[in-house]
């Protein structure tokens, strides 16, 4: 099979198409045959390095349709989606054309979509259902911040929490983003200068919620946005993976907050946090129907995936990126 590798950790020309032997599917395994597949920051992080060793073969989700599955539970030809399970970290991932998953990270589809629309929805829409609905324990009326809510996974939390009856508020460094955030419904956008904490209090609108995707570098300031006892969830790196230097909950957490982290590359799928629970049949619905705009905004062909990783971390895509493989 054709698979894309990581011949070097190192920025996106490091990523070389080569010829692998077609993958065997073991017990509790299926063999998927891999029509698209979304490209998502973590497949940078662990092709630049920052994540230590990892697998070959990056790819952290595809779609395409079962080409075996030794327990008999999916045909073969059935359309599915796979979402992580150790794949690009610990097992060659979904950048070719075979690629062998855990069953419990496979899911079935059924869905008009093109494959290219199916793959840009499972990762970030099942992060973020897991962040706001399990995490953050969202309820309706309640209001939430999404900082980095121009990123695909920001984008997937607020057409979901909207589409729950929450109130959100959106940030962007960009002020040229915002009419985009203000398309998906969101009650106002705030331009990110590092000092949103600020910036709510001086609106007088009460924040129950935070759902970040910024990370280490603004926690101190996001613990401060939302009120007493309000939640915090981290499920994000966008502005870098350096420590919080001298962290002290005495003085940095606010009595009553509750901050949390949702790491998907390392749970998603386990028993813990099954994909059952994640609702994806209705999202894919709500795609279809243009309720949620969340078809990918750019397709690349399999042999421009240097190309696709130079856009992805240059922040022009606005929105979440496929490849198609074959």
């Amino acid at each position: 099979m054709k698979a894309i590798v990581i011949s070097a950790y190192g920025a996106p020309d490091v990523l070389r198409i080569t010829e692998l032997p077609d993958p065997e599917p073991a017990a509790g395994e299926v063999l998927i045959r891999v029509r698209a597949f979304g490209l998502n920051h973590a497949e940078a992080y662990m092709r630049a390095g920052a994540w230590g060793v990892v697998a070959p073969v990056t790819g952290i989700e595809c779609a395409g349709s079962v080409e075996a599955d030794p327990s008999g539970r999916l045909a073969a030809g059935t359309p599915v989606v796979a979402i992580l399970g150790g794949m690009g970290r610990t097992r060659n991932g979904s950048y070719a054309e075979l690629v062998a998953v855990p069953a419990p990270n496979v899911v079935p589809v059924r869905s008009c979509l093109g494959w290219a629309e199916l793959a840009a929805v499972p990762e970030v829409y099942a992060t973020a259902w897991y962040g706001l609905f399990d995490n953050l324990r969202l309820r309706p009326g309640e209001r939430v911040l999404v900082r980095g809510a121009t990123s695909s996974l920001g984008q997937a939390a607020v057409n979901l929490a909207v589409d729950h009856g929450a109130k959100v508020l959106a940030t962007s460094r960009n002020p040229a983003h915002a009419p985009l955030l203000k398309r998906l419904l969101a009650e106002d956008v705030l331009i990110d200068d590092g000092r949103l904490a600020a910036q709510v209090k001086s609106s007088a609108l009460a924040v129950d919620a935070v759902f970040d995707l910024v990370g280490n570098n603004a926690l101190r300031d996001t613990l401060a946005v939302v009120g007493p006892r309000g939640r915090v969830c981290q499920l994000g790196f966008l502005g870098g993976f350096e420590p919080v230097r001298d962290f002290d909950p005495i003085t940095d957490l606010p009595s009553g907050v509750q901050l949390s982290f949702f790491g998907s590359a390392f749970v998603l799928g386990t028993a813990a946090f099954p994909l059952t629970d994640v609702p994806l049949d209705a999202i894919y619905a709500k795609v279809e129907s243009g309720l949620f705009p969340a078809k990918p905004v750019q397709v690349f062909p399999f042999d421009q995936i240097v190309e696709a990783h130079r856009v992805m971390e240059a922040g022009q895509a606005l929105g979440k990126m496929a490849v198609t493989v074959g």
